[in-house]
């Protein structure tokens, strides 16, 4: 897709954490989980994405783990914990709120 979207400031966190909610992926596998979830519209940059691993592991959200990867090459592989689960809930209520809101300021004649 020729017109991918930048991500809004702060919205980064919110994806990863979406891309965990239903299984443990590796860095690659998170990248590719949110190109193909968005239609090829996010493609997240791998400078952008280890950074936010590691501040999303800092804060308790994901806990990480060496494994072997399908083509037999060891990989940290990501998931959500059990308070990176309420996280995910609380940010994804938040941005409902908000894309609502402007949703309201958009339409306004």
């Amino acid at each position: 897709m020729a017109d991918r979207l930048d991500l809004p400031q702060g919205t980064l966190d919110l994806l990863i954490l979406k891309a965990l909610a239903t299984e443990a992926l590796h860095g690659w596998g998170i990248s590719e989980r949110l190109h193909q979830i968005s239609r090829d519209a996010f493609q997240v940059q791998q400078g952008s994405l280890y950074p936010a691993l590691h501040r999303l592991e800092r804060r308790g959200w994901v806990k990480a783990r060496w494994a072997t990867t399908e083509n037999s090459r060891r990989a940290k592989y990501y998931e959500l914990t059990r308070l990176g689960h309420k996280q995910l809930e609380k940010e994804m209520e938040a941005w409902r709120r908000l894309t609502a809101a402007m949703a309201c300021v958009l339409d306004t004649a």
